[in-house]
Parts: structure tokens; C-alpha cells; sequence
């Protein structure tokens, strides 16, 4: 945008065509994006290419590869960018059955077991179910 604003068109039209406020157009060149976003933005695309043409390698393989392309970088900080974008080994993390629920009982329940919870009057004491019916009434 401020190759825009060098060529004489005006913030105001720029923000309305871009669909955002001038205000944080503003924020943003008051406060310029420092080194250390920019390195760490670096550091974040070399991993993300690594992983991307090698799904299978680890955080410390990605580090080593980040390395080959001229960025230098600790393991451990490969971890953390690793570990905060999600980008784990495919064979390294087990992933989640997706919500799926439980299937149907591989065998019957010779036993007959009954697991419903047992009925509870309007006071919230459980009736036993060897009692003869009774009127309910809270005190």
C-alpha cells in the first residue's frame, strides 16, 4: 500500500477497495514489521518447505534442512514453530479417530448385565427397585 500512496493515490480509496479500515492501515506504518518477525517469518517458510517436500521428517530433519537452505536455527526453536503450526511427521504423531463413536458389542452379554441408572424420586434419593410403588411426595 505504500507504493500506492507513493503513486499519489490516496489512502482513503486504497482502504475502501481493499475492504479495510484506515485505521489499521495506519497502526501498521507506525509500527513497521521489526528483524526479529522477519526472521522468525523466514525461519517458519524454510520449515513449512521442508516439511511440505518431506512429510515423513521430523522437527530435527526440517531444522537440518532449514540449515541447508542458509537459515540457522537451534532444534529447539524448530520445535516450537513445529509444534505451534501443527506440522508433525507422518509417522510420528497418532492422530484422532475423527469423533467416531464406539461400534456395537463384538459378542452378546451373556450375563445380561443392565447399566441404566436407577430412578430418583423429586427429592434426588434413588428408588430401590425391590419396593412396591408408592406415592412420590417431597417434603
Amino acid at each position: 500500500m505504500t507504493e500506492l500512496a507513493a503513486d499519489g493515490v490516496p489512502v482513503a480509496v486504497t482502504c475502501r477497495v481493499l475492504n479495510i479500515a484506515r485505521q489499521p492501515y495506519y497502526r501498521w506504518r507506525a509500527r513497521p514489521v521489526t528483524g526479529t518477525e522477519l526472521e522468525r517469518a523466514q525461519r517458519a517458510n524454510a520449515l513449512f518447505d521442508a516439511h511440505r517436500d518431506d512429510p515423513e521428517f521430523g522437527y530435527r530433519f526440517l531444522a537440518d534442512e532449514a540449515r541447508d537452505a542458509g537459515l540457522s536455527m537451534a532444534d529447539r526453536t524448530a520445535w516450537r514453530i513445529c509444534s505451534s503450526m501443527g506440522w508433525w511427521s507422518v509417522f510420528g504423531k497418532k492422530r484422532g479417530r475423527n469423533g467416531k463413536k464406539t461400534g456395537p458389542p463384538v459378542h452378546d452379554d451373556l450375563v445380561r448385565r443392565d447399566f441404566t441408572p436407577p430412578r430418583r424420586t423429586c427429592c434426588g434419593w434413588p428408588i430401590s427397585p425391590n419396593t412396591a410403588p408408592q406415592k412420590e411426595s417431597c417434603i
